[in-house]
C-alpha cells in the first residue's frame, strides 16, 4: 500500500508537469537565424508627374479664374496624349492671401490672393513622358514635381527576388551546419522585412532627365531600371 501511494503521487506530479508544459516550446529545442537577401532588377512601367498651377491676383476670383483655366487645358491635353481618367487625381488646392507690411504703421494689409492646384499623373506610355512634361509648361504649370518611376505591378518580380533571398538563406545555413558539425532540422520560423518599405524595397538606377536631341523644348526622360529587394529571416532547428 506504500508503495503503491508512492506510485500515484509521482504519477500525479507528473501529470501537473506535464500540463504545464502543453503550449510551451520543448526546453532541448535549439535553433539558429539566418539572414537572406534577393535582388531583381525590372523595367518600370510608370512614371508618376506632379503638375501644378500657382496663380496669383488682386481678388480671389481673378486668382480662380486665371488657376482654373490654365489647370484645365492641362488636364485636357494630359488626357489628349492618351492619360486615362482614372491616372489623374487632383492632390492640392489652396487659396490664401498676400499681405504688404507696412513697417512704420506696424501693420498688415492684403494685397492680393495666391491660389494653388496640382494634380498627380501616372504615364504609362512612358516615351510621352518628356512631351507631358514640356506641354504642360507651355499651358502654365508653374510647379512640377520630381517624375518617379515605379512598376504597377511588382507581385511576379517580387516573388522572384523572395525566392532568391530564400536560396540565399538556406545555401548559408547549409554552410553554417557544415562549419559546426551539426543537421539542419526543420524551418520553424520566416519573416520577411525590409525596414521602412514593409517587404520589399525599390531603388531606382540609371535613371536620367535631360535636354532631348531633336526638339530642345521636349525632355528626354530615362526610365533606367528598378531593383527590386527581399529581405527574409530563415529559423532552422538543430538536430
Amino acid at each position: 500500500m506504500l508503495i503503491l501511494s508512492v506510485f500515484f503521487v509521482f504519477k500525479i506530479r507528473n501529470a501537473a508537469r506535464e500540463y504545464g508544459y502543453i503550449g510551451r516550446a520543448p526546453l532541448n529545442q535549439y535553433t539558429v537565424a539566418i539572414e537572406g537577401q534577393g535582388k531583381v532588377s525590372g523595367k518600370p512601367d510608370v512614371a508618376v508627374i506632379n503638375l501644378g498651377v500657382q496663380s496669383e491676383a488682386v481678388t480671389v476670383k481673378a486668382a480662380q479664374d486665371d488657376n482654373t483655366k490654365k489647370m484645365n487645358n492641362i488636364i485636357k491635353s494630359v488626357k489628349d496624349s492618351g492619360v486615362k481618367d482614372e491616372d489623374i487625381q487632383t492632390t492640392n488646392y489652396n487659396i490664401y492671401p498676400k499681405y504688404s507690411y507696412e513697417q512704420y504703421k506696424g501693420i498688415s494689409n492684403i494685397v492680393g490672393y495666391t491660389v494653388s492646384q496640382s494634380v498627380t499623373v501616372k504615364v504609362r506610355e512612358l516615351d510621352k513622358t518628356g512631351a507631358i512634361l514640356s506641354k504642360a509648361g507651355e499651358l502654365g504649370a508653374n510647379t512640377v514635381g520630381g517624375v518617379q518611376f515605379t512598376i504597377d505591378n511588382p507581385e511576379t518580380i517580387k516573388a522572384e527576388a523572395r525566392q532568391k533571398a530564400i536560396d540565399n538563406a538556406k545555401t548559408k545555413a547549409e554552410e553554417l551546419f557544415k562549419k559546426l558539425g551539426v543537421a539542419p532540422g526543420r524551418i520553424v520560423s520566416f519573416s520577411e522585412y525590409a525596414p521602412g518599405y514593409g517587404g520589399a524595397v525599390y531603388y531606382a538606377k540609371e535613371a536620367a532627365m535631360g535636354m532631348g536631341g531633336g526638339d530642345a523644348s521636349v525632355s528626354s526622360i530615362e526610365s533606367g531600371s528598378l531593383d527590386v529587394i527581399v529581405n527574409v529571416n530563415l529559423v532552422f532547428e538543430i538536430k
